[in-house]
């Protein structure tokens, strides 16, 4: 598996990637065949550091732990361990996850963008407002290939909780329909399923 270890305006010494690294190597051996890659990134905030595993399992399967600590290794433990408690709840439901994805057809491919709104006098036209107008004015700061796989309801809320995401696409494998779970301030899930009831 291919790790990056790197820190945001911090140093981090050569024994904290090679644990980074030897306790990633053994979650991934112990829960998946092979993982892909990893990137795991520290950072400070006054008094605390953080830490962000983004770790890519398998086609699709990307798993996320955030954790915070007095110093590096505490912020690791944290993420880590967060990641560790989704990957035994869901231990079962990854392992045939996993195994059905060879027979599965290749996911559908869309583009993810992040748009960033542009500054209300930069686009103000005889006097109207962004809000009065009929056009929405954004800018793209970034775009990636996205993947929007065929998935049942349950292995996308799974896979959403694995992802500590707020928003999943998927079709539907019931319906063949595009649907969208999404994670709700009072931490429930919401499901928008277009097929009518």
């Amino acid at each position: 598996m291919q790790i990056s270890v790197a820190g945001k305006q911090i140093d981090l010494s050569d024994a904290l990637k090679h644990r980074v690294t030897g306790h990633l190597d053994r979650l991934a051996d112990k829960y998946f065949d092979r993982a892909l890659e990893a990137q795991v990134t520290f950072s400070r905030a006054r008094s605390f550091f953080t830490c962000d595993i983004n770790l890519h399992a398998a086609r699709g399967l990307t798993l996320r732990g955030e954790g915070e600590g007095t110093d590096a290794h505490g912020a690791f433990d944290d993420a880590a361990e967060h990641m560790a408690r989704r990957l035994r709840r869901y231990r079962e439901r990854v392992n045939d996850h996993l195994r059905t994805l060879p027979r599965r057809d290749t996911p559908e491919m869309g583009r993810s963008y992040i748009l960033r709104p542009a500054d209300d006098a930069e686009h103000a036209t005889n006097g109207a407002t962004r809000e009065n107008s009929t056009h929405a004015y954004a800018t793209i700061i970034a775009e990636r290939t996205a993947e929007i796989a065929t998935l049942s309801v349950s292995e996308a809320v799974m896979r959403l909780d694995l992802a500590a995401s707020t928003l999943l696409m998927f079709r539907n494998s019931i319906s063949e329909q595009i649907n969208v779970i999404y994670r709700r301030q009072d931490g429930n899930i919401g499901w928008l399923d277009p097929t009518p009831g």
